[in-house]
């Protein structure tokens, strides 16, 4: 699909995770930033464990029950070669160290708290996604 039309399922979407961050930061005091969630995932805090595995399983779980409650199928077709997409997930692994944080954490949560680093940091991420299409369309003539 080339073009951007705002569905329904968006908007909902959308409030599910203002809702969810929102429940997050009043239940257990914490951000809703998946590389911070994740990271915790995998230095097997035994008192965040329960609560970070629940997350994890909603976020990878919720298209299932979406297309169950919908009767919708949805199809996820990735055209990028296993090998490009590991480079790129340990890159952006590097960048949420460096940026203390990843899109959701600064951009969901960040931007909600009205924290100056987060606007910045999310600006950021923009500028260099921006960069990023216009040299992979425009100079190295990658197609999407």
């Amino acid at each position: 699909m080339n073009e951007l039309t705002p569905y329904l399922s968006a908007l909902l979407g959308g409030i599910y995770i203002g809702l969810a961050v929102v429940w997050l930061m009043w239940a257990n005091g914490r951000i809703a930033g998946i590389s911070g969630i994740l990271g915790g995932l995998l230095r097997l805090d035994k008192e965040e464990f329960a609560w970070r595995v629940a997350f994890i399983l909603g976020l990878l779980g919720s298209p299932w029950l979406y297309s169950r409650v919908t009767g919708e199928q949805i199809f996820i077709y990735e055209a990028t070669p296993v090998g490009t997409a590991v480079i790129a997930g340990v890159l952006v692994g590097i960048g949420t160290q460096i940026g203390s944080g990843c899109t959701s954490g600064h951009g969901v949560c960040g931007i909600s708290r009205l924290s100056v680093r987060s606007v910045v940091a999310t600006l950021t991420f923009i500028i260099a996604g921006a960069i990023t299409v216009y040299f992979a369309r425009h100079i190295f003539g990658v197609s999407t």
